[in-house]
């Protein structure tokens, strides 16, 4: 019988715009953050994902160069990348290797490094993540993509651009507590509405910040090992990683079943949910990813929490707030914790070990015992959907 999966440490950088440090410095920091918060104990091998160090930094040989850079040359590392949702491929593939058992300790990391360039080049680099002859060839940008998403969503439902916008108005409530968030400040609806138009309808405050940021999760085999360190670090709870899926759409938009519904969103969910042996229903906490203010609402939707075109109008109603189930999203998601996009679904995962745990720093949730993290790449051309469990 395979032994169970359970994180034992969590290490996280401030989101920002860090011109004077490299994304090895970020990474070094972030693990050895979740080495102290582990009781010391040292991964075996290191899993990191990342979108753009090629493009953006000129850097392949990534996992080496970062695993030699924080003091662990030598042991096996190497860049896992989904686009946006790298830092979920990461998990997944961290979470393999201690399930199988051919590695007891692993690190499941993310970094990335945005301000290496203008925003104009970081904006193709991006754009990567869409189909390079079928739609970057032609122009299109990410925003551009999710900007007619958008635009078809708030036709065929009727909604206002106002109306959209009350999911940013709360993001940056939950960001005002958290101290990793990129973005601090609260805004009001006329700010948003006043916010640049980038892509019609999508503003500048309906939009996920550059910025870059490391985080890491140390994921251990066995209950047993998982409770001696807790111990040690003085918890009276594990958490466990009680399952990871991951699944693919179209990359091109042209040929989607659905632009309204992310069936690899759909399908990553209902395995992940099945393999913990848990319903949507069962979940207290999840972190989802909110790229653009209509990618929140698609994701509520898709993950089976609201009929479709419901999202916004019961969000605004008080849904998935304090003290409803599930409550989602309290470090401020993508929108104003910042999106650092290669190690956005490792924060996830971290966020939501650390509400389990009931060691978050920012605005709480109302003691979770389950939480669930939805990563995407692309307009959901890949999605990482993890779900994790407070065992006491």
């Amino acid at each position: 019988m395979l032994e169970r999966v359970f994180v034992i440490g969590v290490g996280l950088t401030k989101i920002g715009r860090f011109y004077e440090k490299h994304a090895k410095e970020l990474f070094s920091e972030a693990l050895w953050k979740a080495i102290d918060d582990a009781g010391g104990v040292k991964p075996q091998a290191i899993v990191v994902g990342n979108m753009t160090s090629s493009v953006l930094m000129g850097q392949d040989s990534f996992g080496a160069l970062l695993a030699d850079h924080a003091g662990f040359r030598g042991l096996p590392a190497f860049k896992v990348e989904a686009a946006c949702g790298s830092g979920g491929a990461a998990l997944y593939a961290a979470y393999a290797l201690v399930k199988s058992g051919l590695v007891d300790v692993v690190a499941a990391t993310g970094v990335e490094k945005l301000t290496e360039a203008t925003t104009g080049y970081v904006t193709r680099a991006l754009a990567q993540a869409a189909d390079a002859d079928y739609e970057v060839l032609y122009g299109a940008t990410f925003t551009g993509l999710n900007a007619m998403i958008a635009r078809l969503y708030k036709t065929l439902f009727g909604y206002t651009d106002e109306e959209l916008s009350y999911w940013p108005l709360k993001m940056h409530e939950y960001a005002s507590y958290n101290p990793y968030a990129q973005i601090r400040g609260k805004t009001t609806i006329e700010e948003i509405m006043s916010s640049p138009l980038i892509a019609d309808p999508i503003r500048l405050y309906h939009s996920a910040p550059i910025g870059d940021g490391a985080a890491v999760l140390l994921l251990v085999r066995g209950e047993d090992r998982a409770r001696e360190i807790a111990k040690k670090t003085g918890r009276d709870v594990v958490v466990e990683l009680a399952s990871v899926s991951l699944a693919t759409d179209s990359v091109d938009l042209t040929t989607r079943n659905d632009l309204l519904t992310m069936d690899s969103t759909v399908k990553a969910s209902r395995e992940a949910l099945k393999k913990a042996g848990l319903e949507i229903k069962d979940v207290d906490y999840i972190e989802l990813h909110d790229a653009f203010h209509v990618t929140g609402y698609l994701s509520i939707e898709d993950l089976g929490l609201a009929p479709k075109g419901l999202a916004p109008k019961l969000y605004r109603e008080g849904r998935f707030h304090k003290g409803d189930k599930p409550e989602i999203n309290f470090s401020g998601g993508l929108k104003a914790r910042g999106h650092p996009v290669g190690a956005t679904g490792i924060y996830q995962a971290a966020e939501a070990v650390m509400q389990l745990r009931g060691d978050f720093p920012g605005f709480k949730a109302s003691n979770p015992e389950t939480a669930l993290t939805h990563n995407i790449g692309g307009v959901s051309t890949t999605a990482a959907v993890a779900v994790f469990r407070r065992v006491k």
